[in-house]
């Protein structure tokens, strides 16, 4: 039971009958008001015919009567503000539970007996990953990582980009404009190259090229064998490359399922929106008309007989569903798509679909302040972006003793975080001066602060001490220990509201102003140094600290290396 839900239990005492489903206790702006505060009394007297002190105290006397009681001082003051604080014992105790439980630190396993499917990242085949690639793959991984903890199976599934006429341009283009060699050694860059001047070509020549490209592709749809084995080819090498780049970013899918993998599923998915009368022909195509719910009309095919992404989805969406079951379906992609969901949502509902669908939309990446753009020539390449973050990270571990591996574990943190740091509907400015940062919200202060309590407790160790019961707490605390340990509490919270909420940025914040309540502990209260029972007390504190900071940023997908 939280500490919000003691206070509803509370209200429901003083009040039977009411709906307090609202009430909830917050942080104290000022440790003189206790360690929280619940201004809800306020709302609630007139209701009751009351003044609000006079419900205040009624939910007071009702908190006194609990038997599991947290709060050694319930006073109220102003108009009916109810300033409350923890009781020592209490806190011991919930911290003790805390600590006994290393694998979850207290995350509620809500999810169990629940399945979702989580699409993210998504790159084109036969392209090199570049860096606007990075927000959906570590928004959809942290996303991934946190329902999990949460007790959900996931499935998570890269829907890549894997067919349309780009794979025409593509069989020509590899047929004569590569070279001997390129072709015996193909690469993803090769297949990019081959690509870029086969366009070129269809767009600066007579329409012959463009006109040989569009047999290429129709050979390919109609199945002959020679083009559908160069198409698994580039497809093949494509995955190949990608999980290269997983593998680095600590990613891993379940499935690698491309628009390719629908195809044969789109016609009976028309056929459907037909019979029902939700999609009628219009100028030689077939579209649905979402006017009256402001989303203007949605094409399902078009007037060439070809299909689109929306089409592509609501047949992905039903196969998902017939396979999985799910509960819900989460799509990370930018925010540029929202209409297009929002769309597709809605006729997957008129479809029947019985998947709770939802879109996490995120803003753009600009890089050192420029917009990304391939006419710009600011498209980096993924695999670029993280070898710079590897070479500048070693220029700050190696005078330290550092080595590569640790480079790495920093460099790729940084560039994690500085992602996930921010809401994810936000528009964010990459800065290497920012992310790499050993100080402020960024990825290695955080790694530098729990490599910080690895030393101390190795420290602790030689000197024959170790981390041991909470005990201090029972007889008072310090206010920046008691602070410290009031936030550890809130751990598994943290977690359950950043997947509410689809923000590893909520997770991300907790973790940033645990780290500086753990800073002001550390420097203005004595460890080591101090007597039994504090020095066990408080070194089972650090331990606690290490323990979820090392949980929290592994479920943001960051490293935590004990020395740095």
């Amino acid at each position: 039971m939280t500490l919000s839900d003691t206070i509803r239990a509370a209200f429901e005492a003083a009040f039977p009958g009411g709906d307090f489903s609202a009430v909830r206790v917050v942080p104290a702006t000022d440790p003189k008001f206790g360690d929280y505060q619940c201004n809800d009394a306020l709302k609630y007297a007139k209701q009751a015919g009351l003044k609000p002190r006079e419900a205040a105290q009624r939910v007071a006397d009702a908190l006194t009567g609990m038997p599991d009681n947290p709060f050694s001082g319930v006073e109220i003051a102003g108009p009916g503000f109810l300033n409350l604080t923890i009781g020592g014992k209490w806190l011991a105790e919930r911290l003790g539970a805390l600590a006994a439980d290393p694998v979850d630190l207290g995350i509620e396993q809500s999810g169990r007996g629940k399945r979702i499917v989580i699409d993210y990242s998504s790159p084109n085949a036969a392209k090199q990953m570049h860096i606007g690639h990075i927000r959906s793959t570590v928004i959809g991984n942290a996303i991934d990582r946190i329902f999990r903890s949460l007790g959900y199976d996931v499935v998570a599934d890269n829907h890549l980009g894997d067919w349309g006429t780009q794979f025409g341009i593509l069989i020509k283009g590899y047929r004569e404009c590569l070279t001997d060699a390129e072709r015996e050694n193909l690469t993803v860059a090769n297949l990019e190259k081959c690509y870029v001047l086969s366009a070129a070509r269809a767009k600066e020549e007579s329409g012959e090229w463009k006109e040989e490209c569009r047999r290429e592709l129709v050979k390919l749809q109609q199945g002959d064998e020679e083009n559908l084995a160069l198409w698994r080819k580039f497809i093949d090498i494509s995955i190949g490359e990608f999980e290269r780049m997983y593998r680095r970013l600590g990613v891993k899918f379940d499935t690698y399922r491309g628009e390719s993998y629908y195809n044969a599923k789109m016609p009976a998915v028309v056929e459907r929106l037909v019979a029902l009368g939700l999609a009628v022909e219009s100028e030689g195509a077939l579209v649905v008309k979402l006017e009256d719910e402001g989303l203007g009309v949605a094409i399902v095919r078009k007037s060439d007989g070809g299909y689109n992404y929306t089409t592509s989805d609501l047949a992905c969406v039903e196969d998902r569903v017939a396979e999985y079951d799910p509960e819900r379906i989460i799509y990370v992609t930018d925010d540029r798509q929202q209409l297009h969901f929002k769309q597709f949502f809605s006729i997957s509902a008129k479809l029947g679909c019985r998947a709770r669908l939802v879109h996490v939309p995120f803003g753009l990446m600009s890089y050192q302040g420029k917009a990304i753009s391939t006419r710009e020539g600011n498209l980096i390449k993924l695999d670029e972006l993280l070898e710079e973050a590897v070479k500048r990270s070693m220029e700050i571990v190696a005078p330290r003793g550092g080595d590569e591996r640790l480079a790495a574990q920093i460099g790729i943190g940084a560039v994690k975080y500085a992602d996930l740091s921010h809401d994810p509907g936000t528009a964010i400015d990459f800065t290497w001066e920012k992310a790499l940062a050993l100080e402020g919200n960024s990825g290695p202060y955080l790694q530098y602060a729990y490599a910080r309590v690895c030393s101390l407790l190795s420290k602790a160790k030689e000197a024959g001490a170790a981390p041991g019961d909470f005990v201090a707490f029972a007889s008072g605390a310090a206010a920046a220990e008691k602070r410290l340990a009031l936030q550890l509490l809130e751990f598994p919270g943290a977690v359950r509201r950043a997947a509410e909420a689809y923000k590893p940025s909520v997770l991300a914040d907790y973790l940033y102003q645990t780290s500086q309540l753990y800073s002001s502990f550390y420097q203005n209260t004595p460890v080591l140094k101090s007597e039994e029972p504090a020095r066990s007390s408080r070194l089972a504190l650090c331990a606690l600290f290490g323990a979820i900071l090392r949980k929290g940023l592994g479920l943001l997908g960051i490293e935590t290396p004990e020395r740095i």
